[in-house]
């Protein structure tokens, strides 16, 4: 690494590839990467190195709220998000060797075959289920005995383990029970049915988080060939204006050290969502005319921060449930019991994901396998309320946001919006998702443990009939819940796609040696947490990247 002190000059360090984001994606990049012992890759994230306590499930959410979140907040809205501070609700992205993989629920989901055959009917070569199932796999060790055994879709070669959590209460039971009784099979969410219940599949390793850090980027770090530099902020891609070709980045080292480091063959993005589009804007590349606006030089015309995704929920639908079938999470420094559990056996209450236990897949308006509704189940109480939490995901939204650049200081936070809920259809199947929900109260496996409704009307909704279509969609609307999906705003398409930032190989369009390799790139969000598709997209990126260069060589 070259530090440039004001007044003097060096030069610039040299790798064969520099990746910029220590996050899901890019850890395993710099993993795949380094593998080839000729190639020198320089890895530069923004956040602190992972420590012990973030591997804790169950305290998931505490993580939210500390310096290893970016701590974005999107724009206010009038549509969705009303009864949060200020009407701006909370994107919680990993400023963390590891990235969102250190934060998340670690909730292991890949997606519907139909998500990534869309992708490829849309023009992205490449990248239909089967193309993608390998790379899937790759990575993947899946120490679930049953699952194991399905070779066609699962793997125990991997690095990154898949579990059950070892810990699970008996209303989360309840809850996989109830599909059954209600009409949904038992299923293998990552295998060829996605519509049914089932326990979690979870990016654990002896009741402990395996993030992508802890998967991917530990075991690699011994590689001579790797150098990893955190607490520093990249500030811009730098390209030749010339011939538009990327040659390094320039970066401020622990925030205050300016420094430069080049690539002999790319830069690679890997920042997420927020990040690599704002990069990308910050460094000429991007709307012309907002570029302008803001101050910064136009090298390429590009619609980088639009296509934006995600998926959200309505966040208050509770259920109350004899408090014998469900577990305590309002009292975790004070429960000596639990803590010395997880301490001594690594099991028990803690080794919940952030309290998500179960999840189910719905095919609301018809038969075709595509799930438009998750339901995440959460068998948790808080105080005297006792409430069982059902989170139910909408999966395919047809609303679109955006991000732009507030300025052009590197270390302003872009303006985020998110434009929830502005298409009618959107709020109709969170509708129907939340009716499908209810329905499992009459349930056998729901009844016996006495899990009822919690009916105590959200207060700026009263006017409404409780229970009511007009009811639940003000609820959504006060009370929107995102669960950090973000993506698209580099969105991947063919050469046809005015909207494409990214080409099927993921390059970025009109600019030579520069790369998006994250979860920006998806052109239309799967029915997955994306934490998996992000694994996906880096190792098929990897690939690619190898197989160019050596093909080169």
């Amino acid at each position: 690494m070259t530090i440039l002190l004001s007044g003097c000059t060096a030069r610039p360090e040299e790798y064969d590839f520099i990746i910029v984001g220590g996050g899901t994606a890019g850890c395993l990049l710099a993993d795949r990467l380094s593998e080839v012992s000729e190639w020198s890759v320089l890895l530069i994230e923004a956040g602190e190195d992972e420590n012990i306590i973030q591997d804790i499930p169950a305290i998931a959410s505490v993580f939210s709220l500390t310096p290893a979140n970016w701590g974005y907040k999107t724009e206010k809205s009038s549509t969705a998000c009303l009864g949060l501070i200020d009407g701006r609700c909370n994107w919680i992205r990993g400023k963390v060797l590891g990235g969102t993989s250190v934060l998340n629920y670690m909730v292991y989901t890949r997606g519907n075959r139909k998500d990534y055959d869309g992708w490829k009917t849309q023009g992205c070569e490449g990248w239909g289920y089967d193309d993608v199932l390998p790379y899937f796999l790759r990575s993947e060790n899946m120490r679930i005995p049953t699952l194991a055994n399905d070779k066609k879709y699962h793997s125990t070669e991997g690095q990154l383990f898949i579990t059950r959590p070892p810990y699970h209460t008996q209303i989360a039971s309840d809850f996989v029970e109830a599909g059954p009784q209600a009409g949904y099979q038992d299923i293998d969410y990552n295998a060829a049915t996605q519509i049914g219940f089932s326990f979690l599949q979870a990016t654990m390793k002896n009741g402990e988080r395996m993030s992508s850090n802890r998967a991917f980027l530990k075991p690699a770090r011994q590689r001579k060939n790797l150098h990893v530099v955190n607490r520093s902020l990249v500030t811009k891609i730098l390209i030749d204006p010339q011939n538009k070709t990327a040659y390094g980045v320039e970066y401020k080292y622990l925030g205050i050290f300016k420094t430069e480091a080049v690539a002999r063959k790319e830069v690679i993005l890997s920042a997420g969502a927020i990040n690599s589009p704002q990069l990308l804007m910050l460094s000429g590349i991007g709307p012309k005319e907002h570029l302008q606006k803001v101050g910064v030089p136009v090298i390429q015309d590009l619609r980088v921060g639009f296509n934006l995704q995600d998926h959200i929920s309505l966040g208050t639908l509770f259920f109350t449930a004899n408090s014998s079938v469900t577990a305590r999470f309002d009292n975790i420094p004070g429960d000596a019991v639990s803590l010395l559990q997880y301490l001594f056996t690594r099991n028990g209450t803690l080794t919940m994901p952030g309290a998500i236990e179960a999840l189910a897949f719905l095919d609301i308006d018809d038969s075709d396998g595509l799930p438009e509704i998750e339901l995440i189940f959460a068998g948790t109480t808080v105080a005297s309320l006792l409430p069982v939490c059902i989170f139910p995901i909408l999966l395919h939204p047809k609303s679109r946001g955006w991000l732009t650049l507030k300025d052009k200081n590197p270390e302003t936070k872009p303006l985020l919006y998110h434009n929830y809920l502005t298409e009618k259809q959107d709020v109709e199947i969170l509708v129907k998702g939340i009716k499908r929900a209810i329905q499992l109260i009459d349930t056998e496996a729901f009844q016996r443990h006495g899990v009822k409704l919690y009916t105590v009307p959200l207060p700026p909704c009263k006017s409404h009939e409780f229970g009511s279509d007009a009811y639940w969609e003000c609820s959504i609307r006060y009370m929107t819940f995102t669960v950090w999906h973000q993506c698209g705003t580099c969105k991947m398409g063919p050469d046809s796609d005015p909207d494409a930032v990214v080409d099927p190989q993921l390059k970025v369009r009109g600019i030579r040696h520069l790369r998006v390799v994250d979860t920006s790139i998806i052109p239309v969000i799967p029915a997955a947490h994306l934490t998996a598709p992000a694994y996906m997209i880096a190792e098929k990126a990897a690939d690619m990247i190898k197989q160019e260069w050596k093909a080169n060589a």
